[in-house]
């Protein structure tokens, strides 16, 4: 209670509180009067404080035991789950005013007290009693307890909330945190229930792993009372992962076993989603997903590492071309930083295959098209199945090089050692620049498209032109190329085709030709691509002279009766032609006669060499069966020209052929059956037959006919015959010892001494690019040398220069 002195209390240690903030003394006069003994700094000397509420006159414990009475009664129907009739105001308020009186603790005592023997008693006997039940069944059972128990604890709370917020709050503690405990304790760590709870859960994973339906509602709710009864990291997870062990090193060993590589790859994926799918779902610890993750990749990829990389099933996938498969298995291997262990499989699977490819003595016309099909398989493999790995890109190279580069001496290279990928790989480009877009194989352009589909980045709606297809076609073609060491082969053979092509105007495009030789001269180099650059300067020059020729001749009004077109060829850069013996019309000699005598009186101190197997005609011809325009060889015009003026039933026999040509008669044989035998036929074979004998005799076929004015008779010149093939490689061999002995030379000469194993290493590197000799080849050339004198043997197995 507040008391307070009276106005007339003089007493100094008393302020009047009643009065008047106004009451102060007088004014005189306007001005207030001020005390001298006023001191504004003093306070209140004392200040008396009585409180208003009357003190109970109750006893408290007896007020404690009849609020409790009450409490008890409550709690003894929330826990039998009857209807609530009692008003839960009215307890809170009880609770409240017991707190208020400092009985907080006792409360909470008795609370507690009541809810462990509720716990232990009616909550635990019927878990109890199913014991001998499934571990599912108790687990559902357990779940159903503690449903329970927290609807319970729902309306326990609201009666004891003021205790839980000033009671147990300032200690740290909650009734949620005791609920929890005496669940935890009393029927969770029961050592009859713990196991059955635990294993259920357990089984609930490893009957939806077995392929049955997961349970859902059931998985989730266990995993939540793992959390909020914090059993999850010390009792679920532990057990979890062990019997997870167990089952994925058995299924890994029963699959791997059982299925194939392809197989086995495709289901490790499904079991480690399916895995991740439920640790997701259901929102297990990190530390689980983390745990079961190194479990499954440790036990299905690390101890399989064998099974993963085993060479032959490897070997079925590439063969299979399963790009899919090879993509999942590589990054299956991946997630242990295993995929460059599939290098040896994958080199052994290139090597097996490229050199196949190219010692199949029956397959070498495709050999080619076959080594771009297998480059563009493997390309694309590199890129989507592994991933463009720079090691795995490396080995695909280092495995071409290397079995492209084999070489031995067989048949196909007329018991040399050349290597035959460079002549075919000369003869492919001769194709495609001789037929254009429509000399693609069909193979090619199919992988294309399958190309087109699978790399993302490639657009469907992009059409190509003919130039950009043998374009395309061309950088395939130089990828090969490049793998190639022996590039003498190469060059002998694609310099014999490009003069063909030159002189006989078989080229269909002249840009393509310019692009390959281009792309020739930043491969090889300028030295490479001389002679093939003057022959297309003779060819340049050798219009232009013509030009100038008919110029004269028209200024001269000088009438030839043929027209007359000439290539004149530098002996140096065009390949050697052999002199084929013919008996030249006059009417062509003398055009013939006329052109070198102007072309040496313009150029003084030339000679020229005719090659007349190397020319071709354009002849009008009359049929009966209506007029024609042929285009035919040299050696086919001379022999058609000799049927001029005869009539339709007269006949010019094999010898008088031989004699009116004068040409050789295996030569003689090809062009008369190229006229006679062939789908086009001007002449006719008596008697009828595919070979030419020399006691047959030919007329014109008056039947002759041909929806075409200006037809193409084939001409055999056109075709590479077996003996040119092995005059070609024979040369290419012998140039090789030449300039393997050249290069021996100059390694002697900067080196003045040198050790065998030394010398043939540097020999080896620096004629490599254009084709190697063995170990064997080499050591013959050191051996001719020796001979010559260039250099002579010395103790310790060296040799020294002789300058």
């Amino acid at each position: 209670m507040y008391t307070f002195p009276t106005k007339n209390n003089q007493n100094n240690n008393v302020i009047d509180l009643t009065g008047s903030p106004g009451a102060g003394p007088q004014r005189k006069n306007g001005v207030r009067n001020h005390k001298p003994n006023f001191n504004p700094h003093m306070g209140a000397k004392k200040l008396a404080v009585k409180n208003f509420r009357t003190q109970a006159k109750a006893d408290p414990q007896l007020y404690l035991n009849q609020v409790w009475e009450k409490l008890n009664a409550a709690l003894t129907v929330v826990f039998k789950n009857e209807k609530i009739t009692f008003s839960l105001e009215e307890l809170y308020r009880g609770v409240e005013n017991l707190c208020r009186q400092g009985h907080a603790q006792e409360v909470c005592l008795r609370l507690q007290k009541k809810s462990e023997a509720y716990v232990s008693g009616d909550l635990k006997h019927p878990l109890l009693e199913r014991l001998s039940a499934k571990n599912v069944d108790v687990l559902r059972a357990v779940l159903a307890a503690w449903g329970t128990w927290n609807d319970q604890l729902k309306i326990i709370y609201w009666i004891f909330c003021y205790m839980d917020r000033s009671y147990l709050l300032q200690q740290s503690r909650s009734l949620q945190d005791i609920a929890v405990t005496l669940f935890r304790n009393i029927i969770f760590e029961d050592p009859q229930l713990k196991p059955k709870i635990i294993n259920g859960a357990c089984d609930l994973i490893s009957y939806n792993r077995a392929g049955e339906d997961l349970d859902h509602r059931t998985f989730s709710e266990t995993i939540k009372m793992f959390h909020e009864t914090q059993t999850y990291t010390n009792c679920f997870e532990p057990r979890m992962l062990e019997l997870s062990q167990t089952y994925i090193a058995e299924w890994a060993e029963k699959e791997s076993a059982e299925k194939s590589l392809a197989d086995y790859v495709t289901n490790v994926y499904n079991l480690m989603s399916g895995e991740m799918t439920r640790v997701d779902m259901f929102g297990l610890d990190s530390t689980t997903r983390r745990d079961l993750l190194t479990l499954l990749e440790n036990h299905l990829i690390q101890k399989r590492e064998a099974r993963l990389i085993n060479q032959d099933d490897v070997a079925d996938l590439l063969d299979g071309n399963s790009v899919h498969d090879l993509e999942q298995l590589y990054s299956l291997l991946e997630r242990r930083r295993l995929g460059i262990k599939l290098r040896p499989a994958f080199e052994k699977w290139i090597d097996d295959i490229g050199t196949g490819i190219v010692f199949d003595d029956k397959e070498q016309d495709s050999m080619v098209i076959k080594l771009l099909c297998l480059k563009k398989q493997l390309d694309t493999i590199w890129r989507v199945s592994f991933h463009r790995n720079e090691e795995l890109g490396h080995a695909l190279r280092e495995s071409f090089e290397t079995f492209i580069n084999k070489s031995k001496k067989t048949s196909a290279t007329w018991n040399t050692d050349n290597s035959k990928p460079g002549e075919m790989i000369a003869k492919y480009v001769d194709m495609l620049l001789r037929g254009g877009a429509k000399a693609i194989p069909a193979q090619l352009s199919s992988i294309a498209s399958k190309q087109a589909a699978i790399d993302e980045d490639d657009n469907e709606d992009i059409v190509f032109d003919e130039d950009t297809e043998v374009n395309n076609q061309l950088d395939q073609v130089l990828d090969l190329f490049r793998f190639v060491h022996g590039k003498a082969v190469f060059e002998a053979f694609y310099k014999k085709d490009l003069a063909r092509r030159l002189l006989m105007g078989r080229s269909a495009s002249a840009d393509a030709e310019r692009s390959m030789l281009a792309r020739l001269k930043t491969e090889c180099g300028a030295g490479f691509t001389a002679n093939l650059e003057q022959m297309f300067k003779d060819v340049e020059l050798g219009r232009e002279e013509m030009t100038s020729y008919k110029s004269l001749l028209a200024e001269r009004s000088e009438k030839q009766p043929l027209d007359l077109s000439v290539n004149i060829l530098s002996a140096s850069a065009w390949p050697t032609y052999p002199d084929v013996p013919v008996i030249i019309p006059q009417d062509i000699k003398s055009a013939i006669d006329k052109f070198e005598t102007h072309y040496k009186s313009k150029h003084s101190g030339r000679k020229l060499d005719w090659k007349h197997a190397l020319a071709h005609c354009q002849l009008k011809a009359k049929f009966p069966k209506g007029n024609k325009e042929l285009v035919v060889s040299s050696f086919q015009a001379i022999v058609l020209l000799l049927f001029n003026g005869l009539q339709e039933d007269e006949k010019l026999s094999y010898d008088y052929l031989k004699q009116a040509t004068g040409l050789p008669p295996a030569e003689l044989a090809r062009t008369l059956q190229s006229l006679a035998c062939a789908k086009l036929r001007p002449l006719t074979k008596h008697p009828k037959g595919r070979d030419i004998n020399t006691t047959d005799q030919f007329s014109l076929n008056a039947s002759f006919s041909d929806p075409k004015y200006r037809i193409k008779i084939n001409t055999v010149q056109l075709k590479e015959t077996k003996e040119e093939n092995k005059e070609t490689h024979e040369r290419v061999a012998a140039d090789r010892n030449f300039e393997t002995q050249a290069a021996i030379v100059r390694i002697m000469k900067s080196r003045k001494k040198i050790a065998h194993a030394e010398l043939v290493a540097e020999t080896i590197r620096v004629t490599k690019d254009r084709g190697t000799l063995d170990v064997g080849g080499i050591k013959k050339n050191i051996d001719r040398l020796i001979e010559k004198d260039y250099m002579e043997r010395e103790e310790g197995g060296m040799y020294s220069y002789i300058a």
